[in-house]
């Protein structure tokens, strides 16, 4: 797959450090939804970044919930705040990839430990009280724009993802 980078083990055991330190998205943030023709109905929401430990690193996690009766996927994520990627962990083992399903009636969940947005070479370090600015982008439905607030390095939403489907 194009797109993919080697990340100094330096940056990756910031990152790393992050993501243990974060829980995954209480249902405190999100965004309106995108529906249309495809047939999915996406709604945005538990987003959060938690205060990053590095000046040009940080990690987001949210919930991308679809009501509708067919499957997208999410492609890319943009932001002014710097260069997002999308990464799924399997087995312990954090790669960059292209897209992910969102399940029909289903949802994609981002959160410690798997599924998360990769932010890099940031412009500044979002600081805790703070919101970044995404647009997540899909295969089929429109773009939807989410305002994530940055929340404390150590922050534990109180409901977490134990419920989510479409894996």
């Amino acid at each position: 797959m194009s797109g993919r980078r080697t990340r100094p083990a330096l940056a990756a055991l910031a990152v790393i450090g992050t993501l243990a330190l974060a829980g995954c998205g209480g249902a405190d943030s999100g965004a309106s939804g995108a529906s249309d023709a495809s047939g999915a109905e996406l709604s945005v929401g538990a987003a959060y970044i938690p205060q990053p430990v590095s000046a040009s690193m940080a990690a987001g996690f949210l919930t991308i919930t679809n009501e509708g009766d067919a499957d997208d996927e999410l492609t890319s994520v943009t932001s002014r705040a710097g260069d997002v990627t999308v990464h799924e962990t399997v087995d312990g083992t954090m790669k960059e990839v292209d897209r992910l399903k969102i399940p029909a009636h289903g949802q994609l969940v981002f959160k410690s430990g798997g599924n998360h947005l990769m932010f890099e070479k940031l412009k500044q370090q979002p600081k805790q009280g703070q919101t970044v600015t995404v647009e997540l982008h899909f295969a089929q439905s429109d773009p939807v724009t989410v305002e994530v607030p940055v929340k404390a390095a150590t922050y534990q939403p109180a409901d977490g993802h134990s419920a989510h489907t479409g894996n």
